[in-house]
């Protein structure tokens, strides 16, 4: 495969590590991402926090508190921490796209 079509199916990440097109998100490429955070392997519960997320961004297109999302997965409040370290790690994990400077601030604090 030339490099031209391998650099065009590979996925493309802005300068954060956030995925520009949550379209090209796939499982394999999340387990890719969370090694190179020092998130691997991706356990049954990073999974339901992942999809999660997914779903969430889906339904609203907005960050939703990460209290809510731990909350809903029968988790202490702290879950999504504990699990990627930072909340903006599990948001490069769920292949979302830039949420914007002030969500990005608040996934970088939590």
């Amino acid at each position: 495969m030339s490099a031209a079509i391998q650099s065009h199916l590979t996925p493309m990440f802005d300068e954060d590590g956030l995925l520009i097109d949550p379209e090209n998100w796939n499982p394999s490429l999340a387990q890719d991402v969370a090694a190179q955070f020092g998130i691997a392997p991706l356990s049954k519960d990073h999974w339901r926090v992942i999809h999660a997320l997914r779903l969430y961004f889906g339904k609203h297109g907005v960050a939703p508190a990460m209290g809510y999302v731990c909350y809903a997965q029968d988790q202490n409040k702290m879950c999504v921490h504990d699990l990627f370290g930072t909340c903006l790690n599990a948001w490069r994990v769920s292949g979302l796209p830039n949420p914007g400077e002030e969500a990005k601030s608040y996934l970088s604090d939590m």
